[in-house]
């Protein structure tokens, strides 16, 4: 385990020297010692800034995974985080509801061109015989809110909501990113499948990625490697039941499990053929806000990135907001040079996951703490732009 006793000013003056010396060698690929480097002079000064109790960390660098292991699962234990610690990812979740709507689309069971309503009888004769699945799936229903409202406690509040909810917009016209639109989107996928979200998910998809440590409801064999997530008053806290938690943001995961999922997304060859269709239907731009194109789930960027423009594409203006779209006619498969990524939260974890295929790096962030995501982004853009030299 990597330790948080080092010297914040002392780490940064190491890195710069490295990649100064990375530069000016051109060196066909980086040690291991310079990623631990690269690495170690990122992370725990974020850890010391944002007072993040403990993080797990991931990165794969030409198919070669590295991880990292910082401070505490649990202030109250003192239980170190370790490579089976399991974090909450919240909206990170997205990428994988996404995946499995594509999947269920790839066997078959729904098109992401049908009409909401055709996978939900109840709902014919309501807003949503207008609104596709891909609408839901890109947050471009006509502006479904960021969260539900409170008196949204059961099924037959759900469908109540749903059923009287009305547009503002026309849909395709604006984005609005939103849990009630990506969560109907997977409970919509579920009920084309025959099944609840959370058994398919746990027992089809899961598997056939093969993760094994990453699960919808934790199990009772594994509670002990649940971190304990700390709040802005650094109470203990973790994820409670709400209305289709486990399609918007439910996911726990280890950094490695988040990883080879990164892997999968990579280089899905060595998966089924649906699988690998999934994953390519996650992975296509359906339209374009600004910098970032929409993907299912993912978000994409031409890569190189500048910093600003990764901040911007995952800013509090982006996830508040309504935004014009420009659809992409026809929408555009993963081009070579394309850096992806999602951000995740509960009230007590904060995640990030950034991958660039093209240059096969991948990095994953975890902490039990839920810190601003400018602060993610600006540790694993400064950890690509020191790996890609």
């Amino acid at each position: 385990m990597t330790r948080l006793t080092t010297r914040p000013r002392a780490r940064m003056l190491a890195v710069v020297a490295l990649l100064f010396a990375i530069n000016q060698s051109h060196a066909a690929a980086v040690s291991d010692a310079q990623v631990e480097t690269i690495v170690n002079a990122t992370l725990p000064p974020l850890m010391q800034q944002q007072a993040i109790p403990g993080m797990a960390v991931a990165l794969s660098v030409n198919g070669k995974p590295y991880y990292f292991n910082y401070g505490l699962a649990s202030k109250q234990t003192g239980q170190p985080v370790t490579a089976d610690t399991l974090f909450e990812i919240g909206s990170l979740s997205k990428t994988f509801t996404a995946t499995f709507a594509a999947f269920a689309q790839a066997n078959g069971t729904l098109s992401l061109s049908d009409p909401a309503s055709k996978h939900w009888p109840e709902l014919k004769g309501t807003a949503f015989d207008g609104i596709t699945l891909l609408n839901l799936g890109t947050y471009s229903a006509g502006g479904l809110p960021l969260q539900f409202p409170d008196a949204v406690k059961d099924q037959p509040s759900l469908l109540d909501y749903y059923r009287h909810w009305k547009a503002d917009y026309a849909p395709g016209t604006q984005r609005l990113y939103s849990n009630p639109s990506l969560g109907l989107f997977g409970y919509l996928a579920s009920r084309s499948m025959g099944g609840s979200f959370a058994q398919l998910m746990q027992t089809q998809l899961l598997p056939q990625l093969g993760l094994q440590h990453t699960f919808v409801h934790v199990p009772a064999t594994q509670m002990g490697h649940y971190a304990q997530g700390y709040d802005k008053q650094d109470r203990g806290v973790r994820v409670g039941p709400g209305p289709l938690d486990a399609e918007a943001y439910g996911l726990k995961t280890t950094a490695a499990d988040l990883l080879r999922y990164l892997e999968a997304n990579m280089q899905p060859q060595g998966l089924s053929p649906a699988l690998q269709r999934a994953i390519a239907t996650t992975q296509t731009g359906y339209y374009r806000v600004g910098d970032m194109t929409q993907g299912l789930g993912w978000e994409l960027y031409r890569y190189p990135v500048s910093l600003d423009q990764l901040l911007a594409g995952n800013s509090n203006a982006m996830a508040l907001e309504p935004h014009r779209v420009s659809w992409l006619k026809p929408a555009q498969p993963l081009q070579d040079n394309t850096l992806l990524n999602k951000t995740g939260s509960t009230n007590g974890f904060g995640a990030y996951a950034v991958f660039v295929p093209s240059k096969r790096i991948a990095i994953v962030l975890l902490a039990n703490r839920n810190y601003p995501n400018a602060e993610r982004v600006k540790a694993a853009h400064a950890i690509i732009s020191a790996l890609d030299r």
